[in-house]
């Protein structure tokens, strides 16, 4: 019979608990040195597994989703995203949510977005100043240019004009979402950032629901629009609609950017890397100005070694730096024995780290996955989740990849840049993880 996971002393955990739900890297990184892979925190009715290793995870991720809940007491996402959202659903309704979301990220969709990506990075970059070196938050920067090419994928051009509405209403719940766990706690109270979030979905709604109106009313046939895509499926409601876009705008939209903006921290700190990129973008992208249009799948598979600073920034900085799920049954996780109605916190960040599967785990190498053996790069490929796995990953997963790919190829292509300080800043963020302060380079433009 399994035993169960090992804990830190019951005196310990009250702090450590505190700690995890405010700051968690330095807390899972210590559980994780003390205890091992698997660690039980908790006590009465608060039963948490916090599960790391690389091994544990990649076991994890093979059960059944039956053998979890994503919809229990302690979801803080449902205030943002809806209780109809497929990340916060569970069993046929969870399927038939996913499935009518799912053909929105076919190849040939993702195919056509490539140019659009390339002409919003363009965009972005011609909008600072055309000489001098400025000092500038490149978060802000792409964090815009992401929301342009999110509304744009999504919606065509039907909404864009309205891209920098949807960007303020998300401000709300990204503040929501960055405060301490217990901040978060549901309550029905209309009042404080948790009535500021609800007040703000509500006029989000009215934006998408007039968008529907008028699908309905006046059908586009656009092959990109997404919405249209949704609002004619007949396997979900017009409610159901506005949680799976609400889910599509935020997740795609915040979660790259704060993976973007640690990947400019690792990369400007790295100027040969960042000389690197350039050159490879020289060769494979061309001179800005160029017809984005001939750029297609075949050119973002050129971008080999964008590829392998994406992979290596996501394993170091995971947007997700613990996802939680509950135990709908007993099950068992690394020979450890987990208990109905646990909270199961696998990390990301642990599994990126652990030293059983990665040699020197904090050095930012792209060049790490270069010439690994085929035990190795199995192992390479277990462990890195930054986009969760099984049946429950992340819908946008290459959506993502391929905006963060082509977006660190065209600025660094584009654009000087240098960090203000010799190192990395401090994480801040509960469910999407970013650099504290953002990223305020000193910028030129490429002369």
């Amino acid at each position: 019979m399994a035993s169960a996971p090992p804990r830190p002393p019951i005196h310990r955990q009250p702090s450590l608990l505190l700690k995890i739900f405010r700051d968690p890297q330095p807390v899972l990184d210590q559980l994780r040195a003390e205890h091992g892979p698997v660690v039980g925190l908790g006590f009465g009715p608060v039963k948490m597994a916090i599960v790391g290793g690389a091994d544990e995870v990649r076991s994890l991720f093979t059960r059944s989703v039956d053998d979890f809940r994503w919809n229990h007491k302690f979801n803080a996402l449902a205030v943002v995203v809806g209780k109809a959202s497929m990340i916060t659903s569970d069993g046929d309704d969870w399927s038939r949510r996913r499935a009518a979301v799912q053909s929105a990220f076919s190849r040939r969709r993702l195919n056509r977005w490539i140019p659009m990506i390339l002409e919003q990075a363009d965009a972005a970059i011609d909008a600072l100043p055309a000489r001098g070196t400025h000092e500038i938050d490149l978060y802000r920067v792409v964090r815009t240019a992401i929301l342009e090419i999110v509304v744009r994928a999504f919606f065509g051009e039907s909404m864009v004009d309205k891209a920098a509405r949807f960007g303020e209403l998300m401000e709300a719940p990204q503040n929501y979402l960055e405060q301490p766990a217990w901040k978060q706690l549901p309550h029905p109270f209309p009042i404080g950032r948790r009535g500021r979030v609800k007040a703000d979905r509500r006029a989000f709604d009215d934006l998408v629901g007039e968008a529907i109106t008028s699908i309905r009313d006046n059908p586009t046939g656009d092959a990109d629009d997404v919405l249209e895509m949704l609002v004619h499926n007949d396997s979900i409601s017009d409610n159901e609609v506005l949680d799976q876009v609400n889910t599509l705008v935020g997740a795609g939209f915040d979660t790259t950017a704060a993976s973007l903006a640690w990947m400019l921290w690792c990369c400007g700190l790295a100027p040969d890397i960042w000389a690197a990129l350039r050159a490879e973008a020289d060769e494979v992208l061309g001179a800005p100005g160029t017809d984005n249009q001939a750029v297609d799948h075949g050119t973002l598979n050129r971008l080999v070694f964008a590829d392998r600073v994406v992979r290596e920034s996501l394993r170091l900085h995971p947007a997700g730096v613990i996802s939680p799920r509950e135990a709908a049954r007993d099950i068992e996780v690394g020979g450890y024995a987990i208990t109905t109605g646990t909270l199961v916190l696998w990390s990301a960040h642990l599994s990126g780290r652990d030293p059983n599967v990665w040699s020197d785990p904090l050095r930012f190498d792209p060049d790490r996955f270069l010439d690994m053996t085929d035990d190795q790069q199995a192992a390479a490929d277990a462990a890195w989740v930054p986009f969760g796995g099984g049946r429950r990953n992340c819908i946008g997963f290459a959506l993502a990849r391929m905006e963060l790919t082509v977006l660190i190829a065209r600025l660094a292509q584009r654009l000087d840049v240098t960090p203000p300080t010799t190192g990395k800043p401090g994480p801040v963020g509960m469910v999407v993880n970013r650099p504290l302060g953002g990223v305020p380079f000193h910028v030129a433009r490429r002369s």
